[in-house]
């Protein structure tokens, strides 16, 4: 879909359908019919209730009067709502061109929405089906109208739905065409078409070099050989911080000899979707030309099932010699994370965001409304509080504590995979991942809820979300003001 501005009055922007949106208690600002548009209000055949939509004609033109309740409570989220409204009725009456009559006193962040809430509803996951007979696309192009130049604003919120929409493919793909090795190599294919990111790929021979022991022993049962992908952006020069996103990239997740139900086993291809997000982050940081420094550090890997698997109650030593015992094969996250943040530290990483889909815990505690936050430093996690609510993609900070710390102490290694005590899972798997992070600042987020089947106006389609890419761009770009 093309996405277009201009500063022509919408009734002559070129576009067959128009969306003029009109808030409670307030008139139409610029009534496109004369009128007509607050006759309609005022006789009740139109709403400004929220998502309310009615429709009129003005000639040949179709005009929807969409309600969009209080103003002071219309932000991003709401205007990513109100616009995948307007697509949908709009693909009833198959349009081609659509208008938004952009209203006035909106900030960026929320016309950004209107352009975010579109593409995201258009995203269909096709890529398998048998190709149908050529048709004209559903809707061809979105047209932003204003009194001032919008063009900016409007490319950054499509450039960032795109890189969601590409995680949610990413997700999407069957693990037999999305290996850790085929992850990497589209990592580098990513790497390729933005000089400003370069690209290395460890095999899991070079982790076993390195003594990334954790890392490894969740590769070790599956013929599909581990990768660890590193991406580097620099956009800000050397003197500036580094931050590291790193992200989870279990490609597909069996269990392992813990094995999992057979009833939703097919969805784990979506194990892999914080390194996904991590991917795309980097690619959107470079082609927005944000001025942060950024590694993304993924780890991607198989955890299947053979005579090579790691058993429970196996001892391996991770990257910065901390020995763990594998009490469950089913808790692999965060085991290649463990060894991805201390990568990310030797890099020079003085800040490190992790994303995972990593617990039930964290389903079980937040369901799909919130991901868990986890954090050692308060300026870092009230930087992703905000980020989280400027981008949609919220958060529930969840607490970090040494009791927590505690419960992952190992019988007979320095600290264990998985506590024996069925409780408080996603806290003590964030206090394994702060085991490695330390004192530097880090925060990790657990998007088992979020990742995955989650339905909204906007995200409609079953399977990923994208979840996570808005967020870990949002949170990038307020961390170059740091510098």
């Amino acid at each position: 879909m093309k996405i277009t501005t201009t500063t022509v009055p919408a009734l002559t922007a070129g576009g067959d359908t128009v969306v003029v949106g009109v808030f409670e208690d307030e008139a139409v600002s610029h009534d496109l019919l004369d009128g007509g548009l607050q006759a309609l209000l005022d006789r009740g055949e139109a709403k400004t209730k929220f998502k309310h939509l009615a429709l009129t004609h003005a000639g040949e033109l179709r005009v929807l009067l969409l309600g969009l309740g209080e103003r002071e409570r219309f932000d991003a989220e709401r205007a990513r709502v109100a616009a995948a409204t307007a697509y949908v009725r709009a693909l009833e009456l198959d349009a081609k061109r659509l208008v938004w009559e952009v209203p006035h006193g909106l900030n960026d962040t929320t016309v950004g929405g209107l352009v975010e809430g579109t593409l995201l509803r258009a995203y269909k996951f096709d890529a398998y089906r048998s190709p149908a007979a050529p048709t004209a696309p559903a809707l061809s192009e979105l047209t932003l109208s204003a009194h001032h130049d919008l063009a900016a604003v409007a490319q950054i919120a499509a450039v960032i739905a795109r890189a969601q929409n590409r995680v949610r493919d990413l997700v999407n793909r069957p693990a037999n065409d999305l290996t850790p090795a085929l992850l990497a190599a589209y990592a580098t294919e990513v790497a390729e078409r933005h000089p400003a990111v370069s690209i290395s790929v460890l095999t899991e021979q070079q982790l076993g070099s390195l003594g990334m022991g954790a890392f490894a022993a969740v590769a070790k049962g599956s013929e599909e050989a581990a990768q660890l992908i590193h991406l580097s952006y620099n956009g800000a020069g050397a003197a500036a911080p580094l931050l590291a996103l790193v992200g989870k990239g279990i490609t597909f997740d069996t269990g392992g000899l813990w094995l999992k139900p057979p009833l939703k086993m097919h969805e784990m291809i979506s194990d892999m979707a914080g390194g996904a997000a991590v991917i795309e982050a980097v690619a959107t940081l470079a082609e927005l030309h944000i001025p942060v420094n950024v590694i993304g550090v993924v780890g991607a890997a198989e955890n299947m099932i053979s005579g090579h698997a790691s058993r429970p109650g196996d001892i391996v030593t991770a990257l910065d010699g901390t020995t763990v015992e594998l009490l469950n094969s089913d808790a692999e996250g965060r085991l290649v994370l463990g060894d991805c943040i201390t990568y990310a530290l030797r890099e020079g990483a003085l800040a490190v965001v992790d994303i995972a889909t990593l617990t039930g815990g964290a389903v079980t505690a937040l369901g799909s409304a919130h991901a868990a936050l986890f954090a050692n430093d308060e300026a870092l996690a009230a930087t992703l509080q905000q980020s989280a609510a400027r981008s949609g993609e919220a958060l529930w900070r969840m607490p970090l504590h040494e009791k927590y710390a505690q419960m992952v102490k190992g019988r007979v290694a320095q600290i264990t995979n998985l506590t024996e005590r069925r409780e408080a899972q996603a806290c003590t798997a964030a206090e394994f991942l702060h085991h490695f992070a330390g004192d530097t600042p880090w925060a990790h987020l657990d998007i088992a809820g979020t990742a995955w089947d989650v339905r909204n106006a906007y995200i409609a389609d079953k399977g990923a979300t994208g979840f996570g890419l808005r967020l870990l761009v949002d949170v990038a770009t307020s961390m170059a003001l740091w510098s």
